[in-house]
């Protein structure tokens, strides 16, 4: 009998959805092996032995947030558990909800499109139109103005696939593993595009006209979105997206209480709203040798 041990849990913290690619480190594992998070099972996707201990790559179950057990059971080649065959590392994995408060690259990608808009067609620039709450007891939703006039208002984005600017392909990153380097396997990005919708207000037409050709203009004259891609980071460089007009412009200079008004869209092309789930992870070329990898479940 070959009682099992677990060492570590790489990474240590994922989402509550479920998904992320784990790397667990331990001595005695089987060829075929059970492995639980808490009280859900995860998917053995490669066992091999590694650095005079053993390796298994696993994808976390879906769970609700907590920290939580993980066990290790060894199977017999028919599945069955083999008794006494069992380790458990307790308190080693923590299931998060997505942080929602760090900026995404999407809202950086918003907020440097605000920017834009501030710098060349007006300053008084907020995003998406707005409801609030009253003061007093009632609490009742009523419209809120959302700017001095004039004003432009940003509202979007619409999510919309690309299939054009989307690679359809899997990519490879190295990470430390613990016997040398390793190639992390990644699906293909989930490539969109954005698509936004630009609102002007005045009390003036003439006015309105004005900010109309402005924004001509800056739809004319500006073809790519472009920022850092680290902001901690400089030496990273920075990425850009295609931005084009979506739509033609359309106007109201007959509105209630003397508004006039136009809208107008523009689409920011190629974006990765996913940077692509890592699926799984093997030796590097230079560090073949090791020993022969067991595979289990759906491993590539």
């Amino acid at each position: 009998m070959t009682v099992p041990t677990l060492t570590s849990i790489t990474p240590a913290v994922g989402p509550t959805a479920g998904g992320d690619l784990v790397r667990i480190t331990g001595t005695g594992f089987a060829d075929r092996l059970s492995v639980m998070f808490g009280d859900q099972a995860a998917a053995v996707l490669v066992i091999w032995p590694g650095g005079g201990g053993s390796v298994a790559d696993v994808r976390i179950p879906a769970h609700a947030p907590a920290l939580v057990d993980v066990t290790l059971q060894n199977l017999d080649l028919a599945g069955a558990p083999i008794p006494g065959e069992q380790a458990v590392l307790p308190d080693a994995y923590t299931f998060k909800r997505p942080r929602l408060a760090p900026q995404s690259d999407l809202t950086r990608l918003v907020r440097t499109l605000l920017q834009m808009l501030r710098l060349q067609v007006l300053g008084n620039v907020s995003f998406t139109a707005a409801v609030d709450y009253r003061d007093d007891e009632t609490g009742d939703l009523e419209l809120v103005t959302v700017a001095e006039l004039p004003s432009l208002v940003l509202t979007g984005p619409r999510v919309t696939s690309n299939r054009f600017y989307s690679l359809n392909k899997g990519s490879e990153t190295e990470a430390p593993g613990p016997t040398g380097p390793e190639i992390v396997q990644h699906g293909p990005t989930y490539t969109v595009d954005l698509r936004f919708t630009i609102t002007a207000s005045s009390r003036s037409a003439v006015e309105l006209l004005n900010i109309m050709a402005a924004m001509g203009t800056f739809l004319s004259r500006n073809h790519w979105l472009s920022m850092p891609r680290d902001p901690d980071h400089a030496a990273v460089g920075s990425a850009r997206w295609e931005m084009d007009p979506d739509g033609e412009f359309r106007t109201s200079l007959d509105g209630p209480d003397d508004l006039r008004a136009f809208t107008c869209g523009l689409v920011v092309r190629g974006f990765d709203l996913d940077e692509g789930q890592p699926l799984s992870r093997t030796k590097a070329v230079d560090t073949v040798g090791i020993g022969a990898e067991h595979l289990q479940g759906d491993s590539l």
